[in-house]
């Protein structure tokens, strides 16, 4: 009998946050696979991140990277000297994050965080908007965390979908880890679920491919 990969910690995702390197997929229920950039999450901050970064430069610090993966926006933002905390369910994550200097707490988004309600900026970057496949109840937990008048820099998808199912993380072997739920959206249903959070959209914008909005906590 196959020992069951214990979830965030020696699944393929926890595996391939220590080497960096994929390639690695969500599989849905319907077999279809989604592909997920862990060579790009495990670099230097590049291409689309700086947009991110000028922007967190604009705003009341502190910043705070909802699921930060290997740390890679957090260290960026403490080196341009902006405070900065990455949160991450997964162990392997945070640990890369504090050693390239950064800090970080290994906890779900919905646990107890520090400065609840006091936060200049959120980030939900690389397809965090998913996380826990309600992105209503992802964006007012955003809300929750932020000052008034923070921002939050959310990514979307290209293109106008919302999106909830169930995927498993695929690594290179074919192993699958354990199912959990996940959401994909465009930016219009972003906004509209935002709007019903308390968020302002005050700003759309694309780079390298990636698409962003920018929301302000009222």
């Amino acid at each position: 009998m196959t020992a069951r990969a214990l979830p965030w910690t020696d699944d393929p995702f926890a595996q391939a946050v220590r080497t960096g390197r994929g390639p690695l997929w969500l599989r849905r229920q319907d077999g279809r696979r989604i592909p997920l950039d862990i060579e790009r999450w495990s670099a230097p901050a590049g291409g689309a991140d700086h947009g991110l970064l000028l922007r967190c430069t604009r705003l009341p610090a502190p910043v705070l990277d909802l699921g930060c993966g290997p740390g890679r926006l957090v260290a960026a933002l403490l080196e341009r000297g902006i405070p900065a905390l990455g949160v991450d369910i997964t162990a392997a994550a945070v640990a890369s994050t504090r050693r390239l200097g950064g800090l970080a707490l290994c906890r779900s988004v919905f646990d107890r965080l520090p400065a609840e309600g006091r936060w200049g900026g959120v980030l939900l970057a690389d397809g965090n908007l998913g996380i826990g496949g309600d992105p209503g109840a992802i964006l007012r937990r955003c809300a929750e965390l932020l000052a008034a008048g923070g921002t939050l820099l959310v990514e979307v998808e290209p293109q106008e979908i919302e999106e909830r199912t169930t995927v498993r993380v695929e690594g290179p072997d074919g192993r699958l880890g354990p199912a959990f739920p996940w959401a994909r959206l465009g930016a219009d249903a972003t906004a509209h679920h935002a709007g019903r959070a308390g968020l302002v959209e005050t700003e759309r914008w694309s780079s390298h491919g990636r698409h962003f909005l920018r929301l302000r906590a009222s």
